[in-house]
C-alpha cells in the first residue's frame, strides 16, 4: 500500500508502521488520521504480518494533532443550521476516535516504540496500543488542557485504566511533562530503554518473540484482555469459554505439543 504520511514495511512477520512527517514533528494531520486506520486494517488483514510496531521517524514520536486540522474544523462543519453544525462536529470527533479504536480492533498486537516527544494526540494514540515502550529521552504530556480543550479521542478513557485514576487526573489537569523514567514508574510504559537505538532493537526483539507464538492464540489473548478491561470477571470467563469452544482445537495446539515433545521450534500457519 502507498501512504502519504506513514512509512509501512514488513520484515518477516513483524510490520513497522512509522509516522513519517519528520519535518512537521510527526504532527497528526487529517491524511495521517485516515492512513493510520488504513494501516491497521492492512495489518489485520495481512496473514504474514503477526505483530505491528508503531514508531515515529525523525526527532519526535509525535507532537500530537496538527493545529491546522483543528483550525480547519470550523469550515468543515459549516452549516446555516446550528443543530446540524453541532451534529457534524460530533461525527468528526467520532471519526477521529474510531481511527484510534482501529488499533484495538486490529487482531494483531501493536507495540508502541516512543522516542522524543509524545504530546496530546500522541497519548491518545499510544494508549490504544497493546504495549508501550520508550527511550530515556522520551517525554509525555496530555497537552489538551493547555489549548483550552478536553481531550476527546481516547486519553481520558484509556489512560486511567493504565496508570490509575489519580495519576491520570493529575496529568490531564496539569498538562505537565513526564519523562521516560517516570513513565516507566507509573506503568505508562512497560520498559524504558537507554537510547532510541536500544529502544528500536529491544522492541523488535519483543515483537519477534510474539510473532513466533501461535498467531491464533495471540489473537485470542488480545481479544480477551481487551474485553476483560471493559467487562466483569464473570463476563470475561463466559466469553473465553465460548471462544475456546470454537478456537481451542486448532492445528496450532497440536503443533505446539509436537514441537515440545520433539525439542524443536514450532512452525505455525499465518
Amino acid at each position: 500500500m502507498h501512504f502519504e504520511t506513514l512509512d509501512v514495511s514488513l520484515d518477516g512477520h513483524v510490520a513497522t508502521i512509522a509516522l513519517n512527517r519528520p519535518d512537521k514533528a510527526n504532527a497528526m494531520n487529517e491524511p495521517m488520521w485516515y492512513e493510520i486506520e488504513q494501516a491497521m486494517r492492512w495489518l489485520d488483514e495481512t496473514p504474514e504480518a503477526r505483530v505491528g510496531i508503531l514508531a515515529g521517524r525523525g526527532k519526535y514520536f509525535t507532537s500530537g494533532i496538527d493545529l491546522a486540522l483543528l483550525m480547519g474544523i470550523g469550515q468543515k462543519i459549516e452549516d446555516d443550521c446550528d443543530g446540524r453544525r453541532r451534529e457534524k462536529l460530533r461525527r468528526l470527533i467520532l471519526r477521529l476516535q474510531d481511527t484510534l479504536t482501529s488499533i484495538e480492533r486490529c487482531r494483531k498486537p501493536v507495540l508502541a516504540a516512543i522516542h522524543g516527544a509524545c504530546i496530546g494526540g500522541g497519548i491518545d494514540l499510544v494508549t490504544a496500543c497493546d504495549m508501550r515502550y520508550c527511550s530515556a529521552d522520551a517525554w509525555f504530556s496530555v497537552r489538551e488542557i493547555d489549548v483550552g480543550m478536553t481531550a476527546d479521542v481516547g486519553t481520558l478513557q484509556r489512560l486511567p485504566k493504565l496508570i490509575g485514576d489519580g495519576m491520570a487526573r493529575e496529568l490531564a489537569y496539569t498538562g505537565r511533562k513526564v519523562d521516560g523514567a517516570e513513565a516507566r514508574e507509573m506503568r505508562l510504559v512497560n520498559r524504558c530503554f537507554e537510547s532510541a537505538e536500544a529502544l528500536q532493537a529491544g522492541v523488535a526483539e519483543i515483537a519477534r518473540t510474539i510473532a513466533a507464538k501461535s498467531p491464533l492464540a495471540i489473537r485470542g489473548c488480545k481479544e480477551m484482555i481487551t474485553y476483560a478491561r471493559d467487562h466483569s470477571v464473570a463476563d470475561g470467563l463466559n466469553y473465553i469459554a465460548t471462544w475456546n469452544a470454537a478456537m481451542l482445537m486448532s492445528k496450532d495446539l497440536f503443533e505446539a505439543g509436537a514441537a515440545n515433545m520433539q525439542k524443536r521450534e514450532p512452525a505455525f500457519k499465518d
